[in-house]
């Protein structure tokens, strides 16, 4: 979230601190989400329910930097994934595209002067 403070008024930049400043103290004042979530199992368990039961879906992770570090995980692992090229030059077989991402200057010189994306494609194997 971007706000351009120089356009804003001072009227309006006052309000926009008064603002901020009442959610910041009301969010200061809750409970730290892994203590209510805690406190939520504990109470569904008493009672002889799990929160899938109460809630649905699946149970959230005993502890929730666990599930943070796990996501993050996940995360890295998708980001660095190769993927095979979809596109060859013709004249150079050594250049090839993914398709992702900004095209490079072969491709779009290629698609520049009169070729079409399919005429670039690498034939599946098969």
């Amino acid at each position: 979230m971007s706000i351009d403070f120089s356009t804003m008024t001072p009227k309006a930049l006052q309000k926009l601190i008064a603002e901020a400043t009442r959610e910041h103290k009301r969010k200061k004042k809750r409970a730290p989400i892994a203590q209510v979530r805690s406190k939520l199992t504990r109470l569904a368990r008493a009672d002889g329910y799990s929160i899938s039961e109460l809630f649905g879906g699946s149970a959230p992770a005993a502890a929730p930097a666990a599930a943070k570090s796990t996501r993050r995980k996940a995360a890295k692992s998708a980001a660095g994934r190769k993927v095979a090229p979809k596109y060859r030059n013709p004249a150079d077989h050594k250049q090839t595209w993914t398709g992702r991402g900004k095209a490079p200057l072969w491709f779009n010189a290629l698609i520049d002067s009169g070729k079409t994306r399919e005429e670039l494609l690498i034939p599946a194997a098969g």
